[in-house]
């Protein structure tokens, strides 16, 4: 329990002392007009009230991942806890909170032309595509998940394809009508859902008795039933993504770009956003441990249960505050998910309206783009949701490990502090490389192997970079 209590405050004291640090760094102007002033359009960008901002960009990035994959997570033991809270101050928070800003400095731009203008138009083109694939992906995985939740609660009378039905008509209209008509409105609900869902469980875990494993020497170690299959690098670095670090933020901050009032709501809402991931993120890491007994007795939970963390959910909800209070959680759990497909699909629209230069003040323009995308979304809502989630998780982290060396370019290039980022990009580089050569579902090569040549990977990276800091510094010198 005390791992627990010095997690969350360590988490608060992240977002009072180390943002404060980024936020200097960016070095923003309160006197600067947001692009919700400059371009105006009542569809997209539109300015709203920042508590209003922070809960739609909390709920878009708030999915199943800091709830299924914290869930998952927890499997590794209390390593978890650490993940968690030193990736959501010093890799996630920074994450979101520069790609929030880099898109009101280019006038609400999506990540994919934010990640041209720095790293090159070859790279915005394969960006460009691999973010919208991943945006769509997204969308599937966020039907099938809150569907599969609301189709246990009403066993007998509304079936699975009923809810993909229902959610998915939801997705249409939330990504075709301005934001403040749909998303503005209804999220304030969700966020209770969330937050009830949240402080609800863990207050009663407390109040139960169960015990919280702490962190200690004898247990930073891989406790996962399965740990030569599943060690804890780079695989829990892929299934904790959510709430601790994910390249899906940084699609979503481009949406609150554009309706962001002042860039000094920035941190609040890019970073505070992360912060209340993380502690979402370490409750049901908290939970996922103690209320079956352990770390190992989850671990044969998820296993009798081929690992399907919406069971245990769902278990543990019903468990821990009844019937009624159990099905209020539910709704929390079903709020994440889907406050965030319905912005994934709407990312998605923007994404390739930025790219085609498609105004999106037409219905029409609108619906061209949205139609495609919502076709392929529901095709892949047909296939099986384990695999959709791991291919999904890795190209999420994919994607936060281009937008961290983005935002090092971004940072060099204006002769700011660039370490902020470069160290989290460099290590992200060796979770991915390695993942992708590891898993099972990648190249299934041995863990040295694959460990090594991400870390080579990396150093490469680290050395191209580097010679583009010289070439950088020696333009410079050469203008004075």
């Amino acid at each position: 329990m005390i791992t627990f209590f010095v997690s969350i405050l360590v988490l608060l004291l992240g977002y009072l002392l180390y943002s404060k640090f980024i936020e200097r760094i960016e070095k923003i102007d309160t006197g600067r007009q947001t692009p919700a002033y400059k371009l105006t359009d009542g569809v997209d960008y539109v300015p709203m009230p920042w508590w209003r901002v922070f809960l739609i960009q909390f709920l878009n990035i708030a999915g199943l991942g800091p709830i299924f994959g914290a869930v998952a997570g927890a499997m590794w033991g209390p390593v978890a806890f650490l993940w968690i809270v030193l990736g959501s101050v010093f890799a996630g928070g920074v994450h979101d909170y520069f790609s929030g800003m880099l898109s009101i400095k280019h006038n609400g731009l999506s990540i994919t032309e934010i990640v041209g203008i720095y790293l090159g138009k070859g790279t915005k083109q394969i960006m460009r595509g691999f973010t919208v694939v991943l945006m769509v992906i997204v969308g599937a995985v966020f039907i099938m998940g809150p569907a599969k939740i609301l189709a246990g609660l009403t066993t007998g009378f509304l079936s699975m394809t009923f809810w993909v039905w229902v959610v998915f008509i939801y997705y249409v209209l939330a990504t075709l009508l301005p934001i403040d008509k749909i998303i503005g409105k209804i999220y304030p609900v969700f966020g209770f859902a969330l937050f009830f869902m949240a402080f609800g469980l863990i207050t009663a875990l407390f109040v139960k008795g169960y015990h919280i494993p702490e962190l200690s020497i004898a247990n930073l170690r891989n406790l996962h039933g399965d740990a030569d299959k599943f060690p804890v690098f780079p695989m829990m670095f892929i299934t904790i993504a959510c709430g601790a670090i994910s390249g899906f933020h940084a699609t979503q901050s481009p949406l609150m770009a554009r309706c962001i009032t002042n860039e000094k709501l920035g941190r609040r809402v890019f970073y505070g956003a992360m912060i209340t991931e993380g502690v979402v993120a370490l409750i049901w890491a908290a939970i996922g441990m103690s209320f079956y007994g352990g770390v190992k007795e989850l671990n044969e939970v998820m296993v009798a249960n081929q690992g399907n963390a919406a069971f245990i959910v769902n278990e543990i909800s019903n468990s821990l505050l009844g019937k009624f209070g159990g099905a209020l959680a539910l709704l929390g759990v079903v709020a994440a998910p889907i406050t965030s497909g319905d912005t994934a699909f709407r990312s998605g629209r923007l994404i390739v309206a930025d790219f085609l230069n498609l105004k999106q003040g037409p219905i029409l323009n609108r619906l061209l783009i949205s139609i495609p995308l919502f076709a392929i979304g529901f095709l892949l809502t047909r296939i099986d949701f384990s695999i959709i989630w791991r291919y999904f998780a890795w190209s999420n982290q994919t994607l936060a490990m281009m937008v961290l060396w983005t935002i090092t370019v971004y940072l060099l290039q204006e002769r700011k502090n660039y370490l902020v980022t470069l160290i989290p990009a460099l290590f992200m580089t060796v979770v991915i490389t390695t993942y992708l050569l590891f898993a099972p579902e990648g190249f299934s090569l041995s863990m040295n192997l694959s460990f090594s040549i991400g870390v080579v990977i990396s150093v490469i990276s680290l050395i191209i970079f580097l010679v583009y800091r010289k070439s950088l510094l020696n333009i410079g010198d050469d203008k004075k």
